[in-house]
């Protein structure tokens, strides 16, 4: 069948080479009906139900298979190696690695910056800029030419976060503890070993704590982190220390391994987590975790004020009612207690 085909081609480009060196116009060849009536047929044949399909091997090569339009075959595909590599799109890769760059810049960045930072070619980048900011993925200074962030990602992340159920869920528990407590209420996920804030309800009062939606936190040294922490196993929260490390950030921060891990086993006795001026001297908060209906780790909320509000004294009251609302909460996503969880937050 390919033979019949390049042959058909080979005449075509020899008729008409003649023809142009007489000086005439190249006339169409009077096999081209047969030619494509015989390929029609070699293919029907090759195409039957049960019959061994052939490889395609051949050049890409022109076929006319009416009298207006051409058609080209497709060459052979090489088969793909993705059985020992994964799958990896080159561009998107250098986006995601540009925006990322972005998001942990405390500035607008120039190309000059991101150049070295992408290890890309000064127009390379322009061009990869570009189209980010077409669509308004970042925004471009006019005056300076420098760039940060656009907020079609606020877009787009305000729409991931609406799709956790979650949120809707905890929103009226949140609600009642600012009430109750006047101070800032937090609910939070356990993201790649960091707290991610999902929701928060702030409070009125003129000094409170400051932390946006969609921010994050180390989780060793925040209430919320610490209670989402003593949820996993020991296995897990190593992992997570090899990854991110233990940071002073505070003279009150938990800095070696064994200190979390005496910490956790605390906060596991105890129902609730307490950032003691842990990641921000003044500060204090306590955290609870909420279940899902497997018993797993789903997310956590905390309360959190400055330290002469939230008082030692006061952080028992407060620890008990962030357990009964997280507890509730759990018990809307389908958590049930076993009876001894039941009676040991009865007795906090």
């Amino acid at each position: 069948m390919i033979t019949r085909a390049r042959h058909c081609d080979n005449a075509l480009d020899d008729g008409n080479e003649k023809q142009m060196e007489q000086g005439s116009e190249p006339q169409q060849p009077l096999w081209r009906d047969s030619c494509s009536r015989q390929l029609t047929a070699d293919l029907a044949g090759c195409l039957r139900p049960g019959r061994p399909q052939p490889a395609l091997r051949c050049k890409a090569s022109v076929f006319f298979l009416d009298n207006e339009t051409q058609f080209h075959n497709m060459a052979r595909v090489p088969q793909s190696k993705t059985s020992d590599s994964p799958y990896k799109v080159q561009v998107l890769d250098r986006a995601l690695a540009a925006l990322a760059i972005l998001a942990n810049s405390s500035s607008d960045c120039s190309l000059a910056e991101l150049c070295p930072a992408l290890k890309l070619h000064k127009s390379t980048v322009h061009r990869l800029m570009m189209v980010l900011e077409q669509h308004r993925l970042v925004v471009k200074n006019p005056e300076t030419g420098r760039y940060r962030l656009g907020l079609r990602l606020y877009e787009l992340g305000s729409r991931a976060i609406e799709g956790l159920d979650l949120r809707g869920r905890a929103r009226p528990y949140l609600d009642r503890l600012q009430d109750e407590f006047g101070e800032t209420v937090f609910f939070c996920i356990l993201d790649e070993g960091q707290v991610f804030y999902v929701e928060k309800v702030e409070s009125q009062r003129s000094v409170r704590t400051a932390c946006t939606v969609g921010s994050r936190a180390p989780a060793y040294c925040t209430a919320v982190g610490k209670a989402m922490l003593a949820e996993l196993p020991d296995a897990e929260v190593s992992k997570i220390v090899r990854r991110w490390g233990l940071k002073a950030v505070t003279p009150n921060t938990i800095t070696t391994a064994s200190a979390l891990k005496t910490e956790l086993k605390t906060v596991r006795a105890r129902g609730y987590a307490i950032d003691d001026e842990e990641k921000e001297e003044g500060l204090r908060c306590i955290g609870a975790a909420v279940r899902s209906h497997s018993g797993k780790l789903a997310a956590a909320m905390s309360v959190s004020g400055p330290a002469f509000r939230m008082t030692k004294e006061r952080v028992p009251e407060i620890g008990r009612a962030l357990m009964e609302a997280a507890g509730k909460l759990s018990a809307e996503l389908g958590y049930q207690a076993a009876p001894a969880e039941l009676m040991h937050s009865a007795a906090n």
